[in-house]
C-alpha cells in the first residue's frame, strides 16, 4: 500500500516545481519566441546528465516587503541566477577531471538583474571553487544591478558586496569561460571581461553600461542594440570566440574547457608529408599559417581565439596525440607576419592564461620582427610589444619552438619566450632563415654606400639581391644550428613528433 505523501514534502516539491521552465511556462514560451533557450535549457546542454547540483534554488528577489511572496516564488525564480556544481566532458575526460561549477544568470528574471541573493549565490559557488580547484562556466545576460530590492535595509549603496572581487580573484587559480546572448550590460558585463576565455553568440551587445545609465549620465538616448554590438566587441578583442547562437556557444564551452581537463584517448590525425610542401620555394610569397597548423593538430582539435583581432599573431589550443597544448603563430599574411603592438599585448595575455594553468606552448615562428614606424609608435608599442617579453619571462611551462621561415630580430626572440635558449627545444624547418634584423633591412642599412654608388637602377637592383641571397646563406636554417643558436633543422613531416618527444622530457608544472 503506498504511503500518502507528507504534507511537507509536497510543499517542497511544489516550491521546487515554481522554479522550474514547466510552472514557468509564459516565461520559457517568451524565451523561445526570440530564438532563445531557457537558464535551464542551457544548464541541462551543458553538464553531463545527472551531475548537476543545484545551490539555492528557492531563493527569491529580496522584495517581499512590496510584492505577493507565492508570486516571488515563480515571477523571481531563484533570484534570477542558478548555480550548482556538475560533471562536464566526463565522457571525454573522466568524472573526477570533469568536476566543474556553473553559474547562469536568468534574463527572465528581472532581466537577469543582479540582487542581494542574487549576489551571495554568486559568492557561494565562487568560493567553492576556489576551495574545490572547481573550473567555472558563467551566462553572463542580463542587466546589472537592480535597485528594486528593498527588504535590504541594512545598506545604501550597496557597493560593499564581494562578488566582482571573489571572481576576479579566481584569475590563474581555476579556468573561467563566460558564454554570453543576448544583452550584457553594466556589473554583468564585469563580470563577462573577467573570465578568462569569452564567447559570445552574434546575438550579443556587451556594454559596461546599458541604455537607462548613459540617459541617466547625460549622454543621450540609445537604443540597447546600439551598445556594444557583437562586431565591435569582436573586433576590439572583447569577445575572443563568436558563436552562433546558444546552443553552439555551449558547445564551444564544453570544447575550450576540455583543453584544461587533460589529454584524450581517441584522435586522428592526417599524412604529415604535405607539410614538406607548406612554405612556397619563393621565399617573398605569404602561405596559409592555419593550413599548417590544421595538418599539426589532431583533427578537428584547434580552436581559435581571437582570430580577426591582433591578427599578426594567432592564438588558441589544438591536441596532439589527445594532450592538449597552447599555440602561438605568426600569420604571414598579415603585416607579412610582423608582431605589432595589438598582436603581443594580445599573445601575452593568452601566454599569462597558458602559465598559470600549467599548458605547455608550441610557437610556429615565421616573423621579420617587430611592426616599426611612426603609426606603430602611435600604438604604444614599446609598452605593449614589451609585455610579450614580460610574459615570456615568467613562463614556468614548457614551450616548443618551431621555425617555419623567419626568425628576425627581437619580434622572433618575443615569440619563443624572450630568447632562443628559453625553450625547451627550439628547431627549424629547413626554410628557416636567422638574423638580427631583416635580410632586406639589414643590406640597406649596412650597405648603404656601396648601394648608392651604383648609378643604374637595374644594377643597384641587382647588387641588393645578391647581397640579400648573400646573408641568406650565412643566416639559413642549417647555419644557424651550426652555431648552436637552435637544436635542430628537421624534415617538417615529423615536427609532430619532434614537438611530442620534447613535451616528454619538459618537466611537468604542477598547479598548486
Amino acid at each position: 500500500m503506498d504511503s500518502e505523501i507528507r504534507p511537507e514534502l509536497l510543499a517542497l516539491q511544489q516550491r521546487l516545481a515554481n522554479t522550474l521552465d514547466e510552472v514557468r511556462d509564459a516565461a520559457r514560451r517568451k524565451r523561445h519566441a526570440k530564438g532563445y533557450r531557457t537558464a535551464r535549457e542551457n544548464v541541462a546542454d551543458l553538464v553531463d546528465a545527472g551531475s548537476f547540483q543545484e545551490y539555492g534554488q528557492l531563493a527569491v528577489a529580496a522584495q517581499r516587503s512590496r510584492r505577493d511572496y507565492e508570486e516571488l516564488q515563480t515571477s523571481t525564480a531563484a533570484d534570477g541566477i542558478i548555480t550548482g556544481t556538475c560533471t562536464i566532458n566526463a565522457a571525454l575526460v573522466g568524472a573526477q577531471r570533469a568536476r566543474a561549477g556553473v553559474i547562469v544568470n536568468d534574463y527572465s528574471v528581472l532581466a537577469g538583474t543582479q540582487g542581494f541573493f542574487h549576489h551571495r549565490k554568486l559568492d557561494r559557488i565562487c568560493e567553492l571553487a576556489e576551495q574545490h580547484s572547481l573550473p567555472l562556466v558563467m551566462y553572463t545576460e542580463g542587466g546589472g544591478g537592480r535597485p528594486g530590492d528593498i527588504d535590504v535595509a541594512t545598506q545604501i549603496a550597496g557597493l560593499n558586496i564581494k562578488s566582482f572581487s571573489t571572481w576576479a580573484a579566481l584569475s590563474g587559480v581555476v579556468p573561467r569561460i563566460a558564454v554570453n546572448n543576448g544583452y550584457c550590460f553594466a556589473g554583468n558585463a564585469a563580470l563577462f571581461g573577467c573570465a578568462d576565455f569569452c564567447i559570445a553568440t552574434r546575438n550579443s551587445w556587451i556594454g559596461m553600461a546599458g541604455p537607462a545609465m548613459i540617459e541617466g549620465g547625460g549622454l543621450g538616448k540609445h537604443e540597447p542594440t546600439a551598445i556594444g554590438p557583437i562586431d565591435v566587441q569582436e573586433k576590439n578583442g572583447v569577445v575572443d570566440i563568436v558563436a552562433e547562437d546558444e546552443a553552439h556557444a555551449t558547445a564551444l564551452a564544453q570544447q575550450l574547457l576540455a583543453y584544461f581537463q587533460g589529454e584524450v584517448s581517441e584522435w586522428s590525425t592526417v599524412p604529415q608529408e604535405a607539410l614538406r610542401e607548406a612554405i612556397p620555394q619563393d621565399r617573398r610569397w605569404g602561405y596559409p599559417v592555419r593550413r599548417i597548423i590544421e595538418t599539426l593538430a589532431d583533427t578537428g582539435s584547434f580552436l581559435e581565439l581571437q582570430r580577426i583581432y591582433g591578427r599578426g599573431i594567432i592564438t588558441g589550443f589544438m591536441r596532439l596525440e589527445g594532450k592538449p597544448v597552447a599555440l602561438i603563430a605568426n600569420d604571414c599574411q598579415q603585416l607579412g607576419g610582423a608582431v605589432d603592438a595589438v598582436s603581443a599585448e594580445k599573445a601575452a595575455r593568452f601566454l599569462q592564461v597558458c602559465n598559470a594553468f600549467a599548458m605547455p606552448v608550441v610557437s610556429l615562428t615565421d616573423t621579420p620582427g617587430f611592426m616599426v614606424g611612426p603609426d606603430s609608435e602611435a600604438q604604444g608599442a614599446v609598452r605593449r610589444m614589451s609585455s610579450l617579453f614580460l610574459a615570456g619571462s615568467r613562463l614556468r611551462v614548457p614551450v616548443v619552438a618551431i621555425f617555419l621561415r623567419k626568425a628576425y630580430g627581437l619580434g622572433a626572440m618575443a615569440m619563443t619566450g624572450g630568447t632562443f635558449v628559453a625553450p625547451v627545444y627550439a628547431a627549424a624547418w629547413p626554410t628557416g632563415e636567422f638574423g638580427g634584423m631583416g635580410l632586406e633591412g639589414a643590406v640597406q642599412l649596412g650597405f648603404k654606400k656601396e648601394l648608392e654608388a651604383v648609378q643604374d637602377a637595374e644594377a643597384r637592383e641587382q647588387l641588393f639581391q645578391q647581397l640579400v641571397a648573400q646573408l641568406y646563406e650565412v643566416g639559413k636554417a642549417s647555419e644557424a644550428a651550426s652555431f648552436l643558436e637552435l637544436d635542430a633543422v628537421i624534415d617538417p613531416a615529423e615536427t609532430r613528433a619532434v614537438i611530442l618527444r620534447a613535451l616528454a622530457v619538459a618537466k611537468p608544472r604542477v598547479r598548486h
